[in-house]
């Protein structure tokens, strides 16, 4: 469990596990990235040379094509690993609108699952594979 200030974050993380962090600038939360190191109890690896657990990947709104990058995050993922998008909240500089989300999502072929919040101007959203495997 992670749980940065400004309210609960649930990311499933455990020991052990290997989190790729993509997109990561001068803007990101180092508390969550903290918080989420302690919790797998280890660093988190841009390029890797196995398969992930975990893709991290900070989004703004003017990042590019979020279903390009969606589906690069596949590349390094196991087949039972999932992708945490983070954004800046609504009304932060960068705010992903959220049918725009949904649509990169979809289009990505996967599945928005849940959102919460990541600290005070971050929030998580949880990115799965279908469970039929298709993409």
């Amino acid at each position: 469990m992670v749980t940065p200030p400004g309210g609960p974050i649930v990311l499933g993380l455990s020991a052990g596990q290997m989190v790729q962090e993509l997109g990561w600038d001068s803007d990101v939360d180092e508390d969550v990235r903290t918080r989420i190191m302690e919790a797998v109890e280890g660093d988190l690896v841009e390029e890797v040379d196995d398969a992930v657990d975990v893709v991290l990947l900070w989004w703004r709104s003017d990042d590019g094509d979020l279903v390009d990058a969606l589906v690069d995050s596949l590349t390094d993922l196991t087949p039972d690993g999932y992708v945490w998008v983070l954004t800046p909240k609504v009304g932060r500089p960068g705010a992903v609108d959220p049918a725009d989300l949904a649509e990169a999502v979809s289009t990505a072929g996967m599945a928005l699952t849940s959102t919460v919040a990541a600290g005070p101007d971050w929030q998580a959203h949880r990115v799965v594979r279908p469970r039929n495997g298709r993409r």
